[in-house]
């Protein structure tokens, strides 16, 4: 297995947190958290990096709350300074690990997503006449988050 070196000064790379920031504000500008950001997005940045730089960024406080659809889940949601730094890592480790995943793996992925999942379903139930049905119910909630 391939071993790869110098990835976490890319992470906090400036140009990789403006773009990381413009992915994460992307749907979300008329919220309160995002437009304080902006107001001063230069030296919200220039911090982070240094934050990041310097090791000591620490994750805020996650936002909890319930949504029904269709049936009802628990959603946290990061502050929106976490969502850059979520972005900038995935910016830099995604064209990693996309090469390694199997072909069929299908949920937060480019080109790939739900209307695909059940496309390549389809064909397999087409294919094969012998099909497991399962769902592993309250899987996230239930692992050890620490």
């Amino acid at each position: 297995m391939k071993t790869y070196r110098r990835l976490y000064p890319q992470v906090y790379d400036f140009e990789n947190l403006y773009l990381s920031y413009r992915a994460a504000r992307r749907a979300k500008r008329d919220r309160a958290e995002v437009v304080h950001f902006e107001a001063r997005v230069e030296d919200q940045l220039f911090l982070l990096q240094s934050e990041l730089r310097n090791e000591t960024y620490q994750p805020g406080t996650y936002r909890h709350f319930y949504i029904c659809e269709p049936k009802k889940r628990k959603i946290s949601a990061a502050p929106f300074r976490d969502r850059i730094v979520h972005h900038a890592l995935v910016r830099v480790i995604e064209p990693i690990f996309e090469r390694r995943f199997i072909f069929d793996s299908y949920a937060c992925r480019r080109g790939k997503g739900t209307h695909r999942a059940l496309n390549r379903c389809t064909e397999f139930v087409r294919r094969y006449r012998i099909v497991l049905q399962c769902d592993v119910a309250k899987f996230f909630p239930t692992i050890d988050h620490e």
